[in-house]
């Protein structure tokens, strides 16, 4: 059983108290960069990472589960957020109008009770995460960290009676800059399983190979910036404006597409 000694407490119930719960996982590198406009490339390792999490978005909570995948920019090291499956719906627009953060509806069931760890993430009527383990409740310290997060912020021109054929504004890479401490980490020892969805593609566009880690993670927030880092080839950009439901799951003008 967790030491609760060693854990971060704080009041009773209190939604801050819930750890995000971190997975990643090895995929193939030309999955990844078939997902990647041209102008963001594939990290140094083809790894696909998932953050479950509740959290207060800005006060109230919020359930949702993070897909990126490493990437680069420019030279520089980061990854590429695929969506934020989130169950807030006030957040969603605002978020993709403002910032160009790839937010969407989903249904996230996530707990702890003593050790076990559960996650469960739904769209549409399909479950497409699932994760089941146990947590060692050892603290693993991790020392400051920054986070290098590639959205995109793009608008299609007004169409009547068409398809959109350009922009009111040109796709640009939104560079998301976070640094953060460590309150508590745990190591989880458990399974992730992808099930197939034409709404959230993972299992069949990002097939894992090893999953390679597990972890309940307190951050501790220390800075974060969000700002326009460059314009993309606009044409370049073209097949990849269509996406699904606010994600940058490639879809076809706005619709899931056919399974493979």
């Amino acid at each position: 059983m967790t030491d609760a000694s060693n854990t971060p407490m704080g009041n009773p119930g209190d939604i801050l108290n819930w750890p995000m719960l971190k997975i990643s996982y090895r995929t193939d590198a030309d999955r990844i960069a078939d997902l990647l406009p041209p102008g963001i490339e594939p990290g140094a390792e083809p790894n696909v990472n998932l953050t479950i999490y509740n959290f207060p978005v800005p006060d109230v909570p919020e359930y949702g589960i993070v897909t990126t995948v490493s990437a680069d920019y420019q030279g520089e090291a980061g990854e590429y957020t695929l969506g934020y499956g989130i169950d807030q719906e006030s957040a969603i627009f605002i978020s993709q109008e403002t910032n160009g953060q790839p937010k969407y509806p989903c249904t996230t069931e996530y707990y702890r009770m003593m050790n076990k760890v559960s996650a469960r993430c739904t769209h549409q009527g399909y479950t497409f995460v699932e994760f089941n383990g146990e947590s060692t409740g050892v603290n693993e310290p991790m020392d400051e960290w920054v986070q290098n997060e590639w959205w995109i912020k793009v608008s299609r021109a007004v169409s009547v009676g068409g398809p959109a054929t350009g922009y009111d504004f040109p796709p640009h890479v939104v560079h998301v800059r976070s640094k953060y401490g460590t309150a508590h980490r745990e190591a989880v020892n458990g399974e992730l399983v992808l099930r197939d969805s034409p709404w959230d593609p993972l299992a069949r566009l990002l097939p894992m190979q090893e999953q390679l880690s597990a972890h309940l993670w307190w951050p501790i927030f220390l800075d974060r910036s969000i700002t326009l880092a460059g314009p993309l080839d606009p044409d370049a950009f073209l097949p990849f404006a269509d996406t699904i439901s606010g994600s940058r799951w490639p879809g076809q003008n706005g619709a899931p597409p056919v399974a493979a």
